[in-house]
């Protein structure tokens, strides 16, 4: 059998954050800029709070059969919850959207690779 990759992305909102926590997020706002943005298997984390106070982790995990796919979904939301839980971060709407690169389209320069083999 063999190993499917999956891409999580765990979005949500920041919800009741005090004025220290505001500021402690706006400080490490570089860090976290969504251009830098990566799937890593212990999630990256994106905002923008200037924009608006949602939140997006970006998850790598892996698998061997299809069904995987929901327990690693489950455990980037939990991994996501407990990041925000651990510094006491407010939030709401949490959900996870999950792809397993295996069953992603061929982009144009795949596509030429694969017919020319």
């Amino acid at each position: 059998m063999t190993t499917r990759t999956f891409r999580i992305m765990v979005r949500g909102v920041f919800d009741g954050l005090s004025a220290e926590q505001h500021a402690e997020l706006l400080a490490r706002a570089p860090e976290h800029d969504v251009l830098r943005a990566a799937f890593t298997p212990e999630g990256h984390l994106s905002y923008d709070l200037g924009a608006r106070a949602a939140f997006t982790f970006r998850f790598l995990d892996s698998g061997e059969a299809e069904e995987d796919i929901l327990a690693a979904a489950e455990r980037a939301e939990q991994a996501a919850r407990a990041w925000l839980a651990e510094r006491g971060y407010g939030h709401k709407n949490l959900r996870s959207q999950a792809e397993d690169l295996s069953q992603a389209p061929l982009g144009k320069r795949q596509r030429r690779a694969a017919n020319a083999g």
